[in-house]
């Protein structure tokens, strides 16, 4: 599969003019200096805050991964990220551009470190606590996207897109990005319809283990990848019940052995382990189960982020498509 790695999907439209002093027209570099090549931007973020920018933010903070792929995929290279080594291990779709601060973990970053940066804004998601978006507010604007939402994960995730691009003046570069997003869904969807693949049963997961049992994630219809499956013609063989935000449900794996015979396949990395191939490839029960003893479990390649955006939806695709088709 051709891997996409052009910029994320969004469709605002932001009005850019450069402002003019005296009797005659300045030059750029002038109206650099002065500090007025924007009209202020007014925003409303999906907690109903209105957000007000002097112009097109540049210094950005990103306090969850999937904003800071957004960013970098609309060539904004944000100058705070959280947990700047668990993002280098878990999204290699993005990669991070520039010398980032690490501001600490996703759901408690340093508000110290975030003020030293002075950024133009922060951009958060609504899983972040009331009480760090209130101290963060006092730092600079703050901008709070829906984490997630199973009713409508790939919609969630192009408005995402749109409205940081709003806020930083790339949506040029977002409806690239949406774009490009489709071409590989309708791509996929080709491959895996010309290799006899349409409709097949699908159960995306992930697994961790925890007090010596592996707890495994069923990523359900309601999930992003989930979503993304269905665009692609398959169909989601899980039957729990996801989570209203993610669409995630755990289980263990008695709970595999309602699944049948399906493409099983999942998301590791080397960074935090594999129980599949680790602590259950022992385990009776996982070996007797249909899709195991046909060779139907795929490890996906480290680096796919699960609740990216766009670019790492189609990675997930390229690799998805490439392991069921190679079977």
């Amino acid at each position: 599969m051709r891997r996409h790695l052009l910029t994320t999907a969004a469709v605002a439209v932001v009005a850019l003019s450069l402002a003019a002093c005296g009797t005659t027209e300045p030059s750029a570099e002038d109206s650099a200096a002065s500090g007025k090549t924007a009209e202020k931007i007014t925003l409303t973020d999906d907690t109903g805050t209105k957000v007000t920018l002097d112009g097109p933010a540049k210094k950005v903070v990103a306090t969850e991964w999937n904003v800071v792929e957004d960013l970098i995929t609309l060539g904004v290279a944000p100058v705070g990220v959280a947990d700047v080594k668990g993002y280098t291990a878990w999204n290699t779709a993005a990669p991070l551009t520039g010398d980032p601060k690490d501001i600490g973990t996703r759901g408690e970053p340093s508000i110290d470190t975030v003020a030293a940066l002075a950024p133009d804004l922060v951009v958060a998601t609504t899983d972040l606590s009331p009480a760090v978006v209130k101290q963060l507010r006092k730092v600079a604007p703050v901008l709070e996207i829906t984490a997630a939402d199973a009713a409508d994960q790939i919609g969630t995730m192009t408005e995402s897109l749109d409205l940081i691009a709003k806020a930083t003046g790339t949506t040029d570069k977002a409806d690239a990005a949406k774009k490009d997003f489709e071409a590989s869904v309708a791509e996929g969807r080709k491959a895996l319809e010309d290799a006899g693949l349409g409709g097949a049963e699908i159960a995306s997961a992930d697994g961790y283990v925890a007090s010596n049992q592996v707890s495994i994630r069923a990523y359900t219809g309601g999930s992003l990848l989930g979503a993304v499956n269905e665009k692609l013609g398959l169909k989601n063989a899980w039957t729990v019940e996801g989570d209203e935000s993610y669409g995630l449900a755990t289980t263990d794996v008695e709970g595999l052995t309602g699944l049948g015979d399906v493409h099983f396949p999942y998301v590791a990395n080397d960074a935090d382990g594999d129980a599949f191939a680790g602590p259950l490839a022992k385990n009776a029960v996982w070996k007797s189960l249909p899709f195991v003893k046909d060779g139907n479990v795929y490890r996906l390649p480290d680096g796919v982020w699960m609740f990216g955006g766009p670019r790492s939806m189609e990675a997930y695709i390229d690799s998805l498509v490439d392991a069921l088709t190679k079977k």
